[in-house]
């Protein structure tokens, strides 16, 4: 069975689970009706993705 000649220190341990962590979405403002949106989707909006309406959105009284 395998075991460490020696013990791994603190700042190491540390440093190697440091970089996992979350993060927020980036959301970018829509070029038709300026609502933010997440890059790559359907403006959930106005329907509109890459200047061409891809979708129907009933208008919000």
């Amino acid at each position: 069975m395998a075991v460490p000649k020696r013990k791994t220190s603190k700042a190491r341990h540390k440093s190697r689970h440091a970089s996992w962590k979350l993060s927020a979405p980036a959301f970018a403002p829509c070029p038709q009706c300026h609502e933010p949106k997440l890059p790559h989707h359907v403006c959930p909006s106005c329907g509109f993705y890459k200047q061409k309406e891809v979708i129907k959105v009933k208008k919000k009284a």
